[in-house]
């Protein structure tokens, strides 16, 4: 298997504070990774350098088989999905459902002058299929609610057939109805032997999908925990991260977790 990420001593300082703090990470192809930790550990901060947006301060960031400082990151984000609630502040309100996927061709978020194949919008349609969005094509963005919305900008990722796929809070305001839909989906998604790699960042253990393989705890831009997600999703380890004495249990592939 190729890897896809792979950080070494990364580091990010913003005056003088150490957002991330020498991380070391490697992602391969077939792996599932799910981020977690308390607000302000840097988690988004670690899927923006995987998504070619941001550069280290310190440390090698390699995506994709580019270092990041060495590499033009417009050819690399192409290549790369990225669902996240500020994608979704760019996508226009008046965008039909399917313009907003189908303009992903592009990568841009508002339909103007793009001229579309056939294959195009029949494979724009068939993405809607998947996400249970078929019915939704005409709508427009903005009137769709925030379960429909969040889907809308995963199929938008996955329009291009991206080699990575990064997702920031997907689940994050869902009513619980919508929240078990998108995960069940996101379970299927990370099943399929065709997808490409994952990364999704959540604050919750009860958000990570059945199929995901990997799992990150981050505290304060340090690493307290990374490998096989069953290894790194015990209480000792997220009692640690969130400071806590944490219950956890697994059922039918899903975890949860609750003060001791």
């Amino acid at each position: 298997m190729s890897r896809v990420l792979d950080f070494s001593g990364v580091s990010v300082i913003r005056e003088g504070n150490a957002i991330l703090d020498a991380v070391d990470w490697q992602v391969e192809e077939d792996q599932r990774w799910v981020i977690l930790g308390p607000n302000g550990a840097g988690k988004t901060t670690m899927l923006r350098i995987a998504a070619a947006a941001l550069h280290p301060t310190q440390g090698r960031a390699e995506v994709l088989g580019g270092v990041l400082g060495k590499t033009d990151v417009f050819e690399l984000r192409p290549r790369i999905g990225f669902a996240s609630s500020t994608m979704a502040r760019r996508i226009p309100a008046g965008e039909t459902v399917l313009d907003a996927v189908m303009t992903a061709a592009y990568s841009v978020t508002g339909r103007w002058n793009e001229q579309y194949e056939d294959l195009d919008v029949r494979r724009a349609q068939r993405v809607l299929k998947e996400w249970r969005l078929a019915g939704l094509a005409s709508r427009r963005f903005g009137d769709l609610s925030d379960g429909e919305q969040k889907r809308v900008q995963i199929a938008r990722a996955v329009m291009t057939d991206p080699e990575i796929m990064l997702l920031d809070e997907p689940a994050a305001s869902l009513d619980l109805g919508a929240r078990e839909e998108l995960l069940q989906l996101l379970g299927g998604y990370a099943s399929a032997p065709e997808a490409p790699a994952l990364v999704m960042v959540t604050h919750h253990v009860e958000e990570i999908p059945p199929g995901f393989t990997h799992a990150l705890l981050l505290t304060d831009g340090h690493v307290t925990a990374s490998g096989p997600v069953d290894e790194v999703i015990t209480a000792e380890h997220l009692g640690r991260t969130f400071g806590l004495d944490l219950e956890v249990t697994k059922r039918d592939g899903r975890f949860s977790a609750r003060a001791a």
